[in-house]
């Protein structure tokens, strides 16, 4: 099971990108909405989510947590205390999680970044506590997945894929979607 997160103000295609190759990757994935089903992004999209935070089981199903970025998203989903929570069982367990454009800063701001190789939106990069700054667009580290913003939202999500599934099968989705540059 993987868990993605959606807070009033979220980035819509950073959000979206990833569920949907996830899902087309065959991985099963659930929307979470802080607080509602009926969650509104940052450009005015509204998105009725598959569950509410209330209705999250943290257990050995879970393979990832994703935390799309957007403001105020981001500080909606840290002031989340069921967030909070997920980020502590995934942590505690090594188990994926993936943060995009300033959702890393939350990472940051619990030390998970420290001593990391770790990207964010431009201007973000102070609230990434002890991490080394890559100059990819997506990084991995360990079981830390980062990248910089909606720009990347699709690599994003293909690299996601690909550490839940295979290298091989990422690529494949990529020539699915004729995406240029995996």
């Amino acid at each position: 099971m993987i868990y993605v997160f959606f807070a009033n103000g979220f980035e819509e295609i950073e959000a979206l990108s990833p569920v949907d190759l996830l899902r087309r990757s065959g991985k099963e994935v659930q929307t979470v909405g802080i607080g509602s089903k009926l969650i509104t992004g940052s450009h005015g999209i509204t998105i009725q989510t598959d569950i509410t935070d209330s209705e999250i089981v943290l257990g050995k199903e879970l393979e990832m947590i994703v935390l799309p970025g957007g403001m105020p998203g981001t500080l909606h989903l840290e002031k989340s205390e069921t967030v909070q929570t997920a980020i502590d069982f995934c942590a505690e367990r090594n188990i994926f999680i993936a943060a995009i454009c300033a959702a890393p800063s939350i990472l940051g701001h619990k030390g998970l970044l420290q001593g990391r190789k770790a990207i964010a939106y431009p201007g973000f990069e102070t609230q990434l506590a002890g991490a080394e700054i890559s100059e990819h667009s997506v990084q991995q580290d360990g079981f830390i997945i980062t990248a910089q913003g909606a720009g990347a939202a699709v690599p994003f999500g293909l690299k996601l894929a690909e550490v839940l599934t295979s290298a091989e099968k990422s690529q494949k989705l990529a020539d699915a979607i004729c995406y240029p540059e995996h």
